[in-house]
């Protein structure tokens, strides 16, 4: 029976790394965010307000059909960013911000949770959180030139918007995981303690029948309290 996991998290926050790794680990085939040419985004750097609700409509629909051929994929998947961040997080910010006028929020707000309905959901959401100054570290070393002018105030607005999303959200299970202490690159008891969960917690029916991902139990620990993390709402 094959998965589907969702990894959402603000910039900086270590999606890419952590579904590269997990996918690695677990055998699963990674989903990675598309670089899509959006042909509303040189209008939108100029007029926000005039084209916000365009460029957004264009992201959601990739993200739609990214979603659907996950579902169709025929084994499991690990994806980097999901579809619910398009209108929860970014679309939001836009409309807070005053760039998406509220008619045009409305609508697209009415059309991403007619899509919610009738979308099946991942199997698990993990939500990754950090403090602003962890975001802005990893953003520097890593050295991306368009992501050099991200400002302080844009990632708490958007670490707001992701807070306030990762409480309410009730689609499927969730995993909320801080990782301001936690590098999954440089260490690999980091990247264990989230395999473990999801090997004995998240969907321990799934990985009974896989041995070789490595099923090792601690001598006198719950799994969850070998993983060191929370309960899966």
């Amino acid at each position: 029976m094959k998965r589907f996991i969702a990894i959402a998290g603000n910039m900086g926050v270590g999606k890419s790394a952590l579904t590269r790794l997990l996918a690695q680990r677990l055998g699963w085939t990674p989903f990675y965010e598309a670089v899509a040419e959006n042909p509303y985004i040189a209008d939108f750097y100029e007029d926000m307000h005039a084209w916000s609700f365009h460029s957004q409509v264009f992201f959601l629909s990739r993200r739609l059909r990214d979603h659907r051929e996950i579902l169709a994929h025929p084994t499991s998947v690990i994806q980097d960013r999901c579809i619910y961040e398009d209108a929860e997080i970014f679309a939001r910010n836009l409309y807070v911000q005053g760039y998406m006028q509220e008619r045009d929020w409305q609508t697209y707000w009415g059309l991403y949770h007619a899509l919610c309905e009738v979308l099946s959901p991942p199997d698990l959401v993990i939500i990754l959180q950090a403090s602003v100054p962890t975001l802005m570290r990893r953003i520097a070393l890593r050295g991306r030139d368009y992501e050099q002018q991200v400002s302080r105030e844009y990632l708490e607005q958007l670490n707001r918007l992701y807070e306030e999303w990762a409480e309410g959200f009730d689609l499927c299970p969730k995993l909320v995981i801080s990782v301001d202490e936690l590098d999954f690159v440089k260490h690999s008891a980091h990247l264990e303690q989230i395999s473990t969960w999801l090997i004995y917690k998240a969907l321990p029916e799934f990985f009974t029948s896989l041995p070789s991902v490595g099923r090792r139990r601690g001598k006198n620990k719950k799994p969850a309290e070998q993983a060191g993390l929370p309960g899966v709402d």
